[in-house]
């Protein structure tokens, strides 16, 4: 029985957890991220923790690494990094661990590894191709065709947040942070004040301002994911992030949207679902990257 330490490194918190390939997982845990102390704090922190569950878990034959941030993933390498974790562009993580440990270490990013989560053992299990969002404080995407994630020529491809709509970034007017702001201005409100989570309640409670605002933002992102349908043609477009909780408002309106973007013969072959794995799909999808890097079969669990 191969047991992997996953890790997903994310803006607000580290997930941690070992991987069993007969059992699933073993134990799971987190920490805050801290961001804002920056790349080699959360790396020295990574480190010790990892030292700390091998003394514990000698057997574990592999580190999985999922992490926020544009990823070479031959290279096992942060190539951009936004100023929410400074200092983290750049830093060789495949090559510390593996110095350190003397263990195989792979890294993706954060929002291909859920993906393949979804895509192995999720929503979009069975299927041929995957487009996958993660609808948060930005806006990411991800395309799974036939078990493998596109990178791009660059390792850029699929960074859809920044995608210009006609009035402007997708991220910017369709992300769960948007519709914070956009009610928080309706209102006269400061965002601090507001949460996606309140605002959802607020609408059920047939507040006019939340209810519109999250129509503009289903809009979107009707919007956003039918120009992306139309280059990458996936069969299932996933959904996940936080927001994504509130499936029962959001499904009706965002596919009423997909389907008056889309052509016709192209919106009845695209199904839309919402992801399964939740806060596991991180350390999930690092668990699958790790097994197709190192040419290792049976993705499927």
């Amino acid at each position: 029985m191969k047991k992997y330490f996953c890790i997903d490194i994310g803006g607000t918190s580290v997930k941690y957890g070992i991987y069993s390939e007969n059992c699933g997982f073993l134990s799971e845990a987190s920490f805050p991220t801290q961001s804002w102390l920056g790349g080699p704090s959360i790396i020295d922190r990574s480190l010790k923790l990892v030292s700390q569950i091998l003394k514990s878990q000698p057997d574990i034959c592999g580190i999985c690494i999922s992490t926020a941030g544009m990823v070479d993933c031959n290279a096992g390498c942060i190539t951009y990094a936004s100023s929410l974790i400074p200092e983290y562009t750049g830093t060789p993580i495949k090559k510390i661990f593996e110095q350190k440990f003397h263990l195989p270490c792979e890294v993706e990013n954060d929002v291909n590894c859920a993906a393949l989560a979804e895509y192995f053992s999720g929503a979009a299990k069975g299927a041929s191709s995957c487009l996958c969002l993660t609808v948060g404080t930005g806006i990411g995407g991800a395309f799974v065709n036939h078990g493998e994630i596109f990178h791009g020529f660059s390792g850029s491809g699929c960074e859809i947040g920044y995608m210009v709509l006609p009035d402007g970034p997708f991220q910017n007017i369709a992300s769960a942070s948007a519709l914070v702001r956009n009610v928080a201005k309706r209102k006269n409100l400061p965002s601090s004040s507001l949460s996606g989570k309140k605002i959802f309640a607020l609408a059920k409670s047939n507040d006019t301002d939340c209810i519109e605002e999250i129509n503009r933002m289903a809009s979107y992102l009707g919007m956003g994911i039918a120009n992306i349908c139309y280059v990458l043609n996936p069969e299932v477009v996933v959904l996940g992030g936080g927001i994504m909780v509130q499936k029962e408002i959001l499904y009706g309106k965002i596919r009423e949207a997909l389907d008056k973007y889309l052509l016709h013969s192209i919106a009845e072959n695209t199904t839309l679902k919402f992801a399964h794995n939740q806060n596991r799909a991180g350390m999930l999808g690092a668990f699958y990257h790790f097994k197709a890097r190192r040419k290792e079969t049976d993705l499927y669990v």
